[in-house]
């Protein structure tokens, strides 16, 4: 008999071993010490005592997660102006797999986005694509190119469905300054091209723009009239948003009840945390159990500084999105877990959860065996560490969530994007005077700290939210 039988074969070595980490696989109930194989650019095993490999990485005392996917993304660099960024700026070199553009590409321009963003791109790139005509052209700056005259409902749909490998959903905002100008109109018409094209619809929650000729228009009815336009599955963004018109009532201080019953009917909650962040809404809205099942960053050319416009603040701060305060995504995952979330529950709003939205859960958003070898190594980092929000709260965390490297398709790329803020050494009194308790302990708990929480101030209209 010519050959060896199968018992006395070699066994053929794996192109790569990450070990010695904590794998953190939600979707597959993982949690502990894990070494994971990657041959061919996929995972190979998941385990201890894996076996000989070309390459070991060592990756003792790290946190190895499912390739990171961002929710919320801009990066149709050049076409959006100074609000797109580069994709692998925000995506592998921060410690990121997977980006979803919210709103960037439309009907006219999807065929650009495809050819420059995301053919190019290390990083998978997918879109919402714009309900509006115009896309995200320098970041909605114009309100004019924004109403229901620019919304092309069966074009849309047609563009989602003809590039449906990489068109996610549809993005739209309902806000009060849109609403001043043409009611919900648009939200409505963006509503009907998801459901011809039967993927879910994202909306932007709090104002972006000034109201018209400083026309008086009551946030928390915009809210109470496009939450219930929303199906299982749609999304809700920036539940912790700063800016009138979001989750909290300004009259009561309390989430919409019409919120609550969008939850409870399967629409989704994003972060979408952005330049709206804001560690006091953040507070009110995690206490009375809104808690998000995803967490996109909304990096953009006016919220970070990319490489060449620096010293540009003057001209950026025309831009409604504005806002200075260092953040990525991993910076956005520290933020949630000073504010009490815990730690596989973070973990989940940028792999399983990010991948159920994005209806690519038998894709991404785990290790297991046969899937692309996309993986986020980070380090959690002890210390006392200063995190800050564009309503000038500052708070205390006791760690920080620090991206090291990925691998996309089992290609290492490190963590060395020049938009990664470094984290912040916080001063000893800072620590004793600002250090903030967290508001829950669990995901379904409310804590008993002791906040005063006032109702959000009334927005008063200017020219710049």
């Amino acid at each position: 008999m010519q050959g060896g039988t199968a018992m006395n074969q070699p066994v053929k070595a794996f192109d790569l071993i990450l070990r010695g980490g904590r794998v953190i696989d939600p979707a597959a109930r993982r949690n502990g010490p894990a070494d994971v194989a990657v041959s061919g650019g996929r995972v190979a095993a998941v385990g201890r005592n894996l076996g000989r490999a070309r390459r070991v990485i060592d990756v003792t005392g790290r946190l190895v997660l499912p390739g990171m996917i961002d929710t919320h993304a801009h990066v149709y660099q050049h076409v959006t102006g100074r609000f797109g960024l580069d994709a692998d700026m925000c995506g592998v070199r921060s410690g990121v797999t997977t980006l979803v553009d919210q709103g960037g590409p439309s009907l006219m321009t999807i065929p650009g986005f495809r050819k420059y963003v995301v053919e190019r791109a290390s990083t998978r790139v997918l879109c919402f694509i714009s309900a509006y005509m115009v896309g995200g052209l320098e970041g909605h700056l114009y309100p004019s190119l924004y109403g229901p005259e620019q919304v092309d409902v069966e074009g849309t749909a047609k563009a989602a469905v003809a590039n449906a490998d990489i068109v996610k959903g549809i993005k739209a905002h309902g806000e009060v300054g849109g609403a001043s100008r043409w009611g919900c109109e648009v939200v409505r018409r963006a509503k009907e091209i998801s459901r011809i094209a039967g993927v879910p619809i994202y909306i932007h929650l709090g104002q972006m723009w000034p109201t018209r000729d400083d026309r008086r228009v009551d946030p928390d009815e915009i809210v109470r009239q496009i939450v219930p336009l929303m199906d299982e599955g749609d999304i809700l963004a920036h539940p912790f948003t700063r800016h009138p018109g979001g989750f909290i009532s300004e009259e009561t201080g309390e989430v919409h009840p019409v919120v609550r019953e969008a939850i409870a009917r399967g629409v989704r909650v994003d972060v979408g945390h952005g330049s709206h962040f804001s560690f006091r809404m953040a507070r009110m809205a995690l206490e009375q159990g809104i808690v998000p099942f995803t967490l996109g960053a909304d990096l953009h050319g006016y919220n970070v500084t990319p490489p060449g416009a620096e010293g540009g603040d003057a001209d950026r701060q025309a831009n409604p999105f504005f806002g200075v305060a260092p953040f990525s995504l991993c910076h956005a995952m520290t933020e949630l877990l000073t504010l009490g979330m815990g730690l596989v529950d973070v973990v989940r709003t940028v792999t399983s959860h990010a991948a159920r939205a994005l209806g690519m859960e038998r894709e991404i958003g785990t290790l297991r065996k046969g899937r692309a070898a996309d993986v986020s190594v980070l380090d959690v980092v002890p210390g006392r560490w200063e995190l800050r929000d564009n309503s000038g709260e500052t708070v205390i965390a006791d760690r920080a969530i620090v991206p090291r490297f990925v691998l996309k398709d089992g290609v290492r790329f490190d963590a060395d994007s020049p938009l990664l803020p470094p984290p912040v050494p916080a001063a000893e009194a800072a620590f004793r005077t600002l250090t903030v308790p967290p508001v829950f302990t669990s995901k379904n708990s409310r804590s008993s700290a002791s906040h005063s929480l006032k109702a959000p101030a009334r927005w008063k209209t200017r020219s710049q939210p």
